[in-house]
């Protein structure tokens, strides 16, 4: 896959003006499995979409702007913000994309530098479960921002570089900040979840911090994509049973006649 632009990382800055939700379809999105090299189906059940994780394989967020402005996206990973490593809020800090620009994250973000690379694992190695948050592991998210423009009478400001917010850094890592897997008990509503992100190796990923004002305190479009391993989308009625195909079950009679040891 050829390299992309630089990342623009935006501080979290809400906008004064109020103004309502509008949906529209402005930023595109797909996931990548890089270690088969292409995009995940997405598979349509009772409102909503799936695709299926494979346990072990590092995967990416392809966001793609089919717009001709620069848009702000706030993307979570299992309700966790995937530059700051908080707990997901529509508020928080995200990526800015240019005019038609299409942008890969591929994992947590730990400094302007590098990321942590997303893969699919056992639910209780997800980096959300690992620090204490797991009851959201399964879900892939975007809110999408548009920029607030100046009126067309008045010449634009000097832009200042927006307030951060109180959580700290860009980038700065969580991974101790909250208790282990094995001090919180597993939610009783997560028994049927068997596949969650981790927290995998460093790899460089370069960004830098831009100024984007919100148009809206409400984005522009907000989507939800859901995952989980292969049987659990099958026994949900979401894939197939009969894919991927189940392993042969032992047979009491094998063979017909009794062989020579």
């Amino acid at each position: 896959m050829r390299t992309l632009p630089t990342l623009l990382l935006a501080l979290a800055a809400l906008a004064s003006l109020p103004a309502c939700a509008r949906q529209a379809p402005l930023v595109d999105l797909q996931v990548h499995d890089l270690e088969r090299g292409h995009a995940l189906p997405w598979h349509p059940h009772r409102g909503r979409h799936y695709i299926e994780g494979q346990p072990g394989h590092r995967y990416s967020l392809v966001l793609h702007n089919t717009s001709g402005e620069r848009v702000l996206a706030v993307v979570s990973v299992d309700g966790v913000n995937v530059i700051s490593g908080e707990t997901a809020g529509t508020g928080q800090s995200g990526y800015v994309l240019g005019p038609w620009q299409r942008l890969e994250i591929k994992g947590w973000r730990k400094n302007l530098s590098e990321v942590a690379e997303f893969h699919f694992t056992a639910l209780q190695d997800s980096y959300a479960a690992r620090t204490g948050r797991p009851d959201n592991v399964g879900v892939i998210g975007v809110a999408v921002f548009r920029e607030r423009q100046p009126p067309a009478w008045q010449a634009p400001a000097p832009i200042a570089r927006s307030r951060q917010e109180a959580s700290g850094k860009p980038g700065a890592s969580a991974d101790a900040a909250a208790p282990s897997a094995g001090s919180r008990h597993m939610p009783e509503s997560l028994a049927r979840q068997q596949v969650g992100t981790g927290h995998g190796e460093r790899r460089r990923d370069a960004a830098t911090v831009t100024t984007f004002e919100r148009a809206s305190r409400w984005p522009a479009q907000q989507l939800s994509l859901y995952y989980d391993g292969s049987q659990a989308l099958a026994a949900r009625g979401i894939l197939p049973r009969h894919w991927p195909l189940h392993e042969p079950a032992p047979e009491a009679f094998p063979i017909g006649f009794a062989p020579d040891p």
